[in-house]
């Protein structure tokens, strides 16, 4: 009798698993379905229209956009931008990171939250406020220097390649400095003591040990920046636009301002985003080539620092040189944009008379485009937010603990869409959902934006909820299904509310990118559909500088208390 009870409990048992088994298949199909059509049909609709003419196959198109002469300077520019860029920001980032790393020089923990701020900082804001410093005769560094030192010419000119290069490697250094730094502070000291006792100098030591086992943390870093450099649209357009200075991503923009949103011009800028791609896959190949060629085993199994170097009569200037730079690189433009925010008109001198708050007030209460902009950034970004909260973590379910056959190609598929450029993906969603092909169409509607920002940032949820779901072992979910849970409730009572804090993390890292967005949608939205990043942008072509430096110290704000809220919830997973 036991044992019939046995088995009929067993076959019972059998059944819910397989119950859950078509609930897993069910939510790979469902995976699969979202993946084709928010990232890949774009993807698809970009080869298909550049290289069809509506009637026929036709690469005479492609050919003449990719040798016109102006997108010819385009992509010189393009590359040289990034190519200096990515190097000094290079250099910058693995000094700092070895200075904070691995010296003993004092101060590290404000320098280290210094070095925090620009990524908190979007790049266009940024760019606007070094050209409040540095544009020509007009920034107001620029005429203190003329009245200081008696010029007649401003000593600096932002309005340039090289300006441009200077933003970016300000801006950009941080991505290697966190990723050297990190790999330098849990680096095994036994190589670098060993070459010390053998009677290697200090800077032979870092020359031959020390960097070449941090190749991966600084190739990655200089991926990161690479391909940031390739695809940014903020920072090339608020500083070289007005003296004709076009990249890939504003040449893109312009050819569909120039187009005024026709087929040709469409197509013309589907063709440029295709060498955009093709140049940011050759720096993700370069990147796996480097990181396959040798062996870094920098972490071993014992607990133990790398021995702080002691600068001696070094470290007061080495600690004078590092607050200097982080003080003009840092400090400096977000105080241009808050003193240029109250002042009552731009060009104006600072002082008392000059400050008010009417800019403020003008934003909140009496700019429509702005309230406009506020409500649906909100929207956007909490609609992007819980979107690829589910559908990210679903997509991490399916591959790391349903491991479906072809579970790398949803893997792949899902963080795509973070590698391609900005202006590329919302060319691929103008071609995919403006009505031309399947009948729907988005186009100039807030929809469609809010698709572009799942596509781009549906990664960012996924890798959050992997690397939680990773660290719940399955037998906790296999023990609720025993004692006779159903395969959504073993998911939702026991490993969902595990990783609930990623979840949220995951949530506040694409809320917090959304709100401050402007490579994507400045060719996304409508008259009625504008962005926070798309008014400030606005504001600031207007000549309404002082107005678009107001709402970005409040969304400058807005971002510094989302990014307290994402280290907490950070902070508070190790509870779990």
């Amino acid at each position: 009798m036991n044992q019939q009870v046995t088995n009929k409990d067993f076959l019972m048992l059998e059944g819910k698993r397989k119950r859950g088994l078509s609930m897993d298949k069910i939510m790979t199909i469902l995976c699969y379905v979202a993946l084709i059509t928010v990232v890949i049909l774009p993807c698809v609709m970009i080869i298909y229209y550049t290289f069809w003419d509506g009637t026929k196959i036709d690469f005479e198109m492609f050919r003449s956009v990719l040798f016109q002469q102006d997108n010819l300077k385009a992509m010189k520019n393009t590359l040289i931008i990034a190519v200096f860029a990515t190097l000094f920001a290079t250099v910058v980032g693995v000094f700092f990171a070895w200075l904070l790393g691995r010296s003993d020089i004092p101060l590290k923990g404000i320098m280290k939250f210094l070095f925090s701020i620009p990524f908190m900082i979007p790049p266009f804001l940024a760019a606007m406020s070094w050209d409040m410093m540095f544009s020509g005769r007009g920034g107001y560094v620029n005429k203190m220097l003329m009245s200081l030192l008696h010029l007649t010419k401003a000593p600096f000119n932002i309005n340039s390649i090289a300006g441009i290069i200077v933003i970016e490697v300000v801006y950009y250094f941080p991505f290697v400095y966190m990723q050297v730094v990190s790999a330098l502070e849990r680096m095994d000291p036994t190589l670098e003591e060993s070459a010390r006792i053998a009677g290697a100098g200090q800077l032979h030591v870092i020359r031959t040990i020390t960097l070449p086992l941090t190749v991966p943390a600084i190739s990655s870093g200089v991926l990161l920046v690479l391909i940031t450099s390739l695809s940014n649209y903020g920072i090339p357009s608020m500083v070289g636009y007005s003296k004709g200075i076009f990249t890939l991503p504003t040449m893109i923009v312009e050819l569909m301002n120039r187009a005024g949103g026709s087929f040709t011009g469409i197509r013309q800028a589907a063709a440029l985003s295709i060498v955009l791609f093709i140049v940011v896959a050759i720096a993700l190949m370069i990147q796996r080539r480097l990181l396959t060629h040798g062996r870094y085993d920098i972490i071993k199994g014992k607990s133990m620092r790398p021995m702080l170097i002691k600068l001696r009569g070094a470290k007061i200037p080495l600690l004078i040189v590092s607050f200097v730079f982080l003080t003009l690189v840092v400090i400096a433009p977000i105080v241009m944009i808050i003193l240029v925010s109250f002042n009552k008109a731009w060009g104006l001198p600072f002082t008392a008379e000059n400050l008010t708050f009417m800019h403020y007030v003008n934003v909140v209460t009496k700019n429509k485009m702005v309230t406009d902009s506020v409500k649906n950034s909100l929207f956007l970004a909490f609609s992007a937010g819980a979107i690829c909260l589910l559908l990210g973590t679903m997509l991490a379910y399916v591959i790391y603990k349903v491991k479906p056959r072809g579970g790398a190609l949803l893997e792949m598929m899902a963080v795509l869409p973070y590698s391609l450029p900005g202006t590329v993906m919302s060319i691929g969603c103008i071609l995919a959902w403006s009505g031309a092909f399947f009948g729907i169409s988005l186009y100039n509607t807030i929809w469609i934006i809010l698709v572009a920002y799942i596509a781009r940032y549906l990664s960012y949820v996924l890798k959050s909820s992997s690397a939680a779901l990773q660290q719940v072992h399955p037998s906790l979910e296999e023990a609720a299904r025993s004692c006779g849970a159903s395969h959504y409730d073993a998911l939702k009572d026991v490993t969902l509310l595990l990783i609930k804090p990623a979840m949220l993390s995951g949530f506040f890292l694409v809320f917090l990118p959304c709100m401050r967005e402007l490579t994507t949608s400045i060719l996304l939205y409508g008259p009625k559909t504008r962005t926070l990043g798309v008014a400030i942008y606005q504001l600031r072509t207007n000549g309404q500088i002082n107005q678009a430096a107001a709402l970005s110290v409040m969304t400058i704000i807005l971002i510094i208390i989302m990014n307290n809220i994402v280290k907490y919830i950070t902070r508070d997973r190790r509870k779990y």
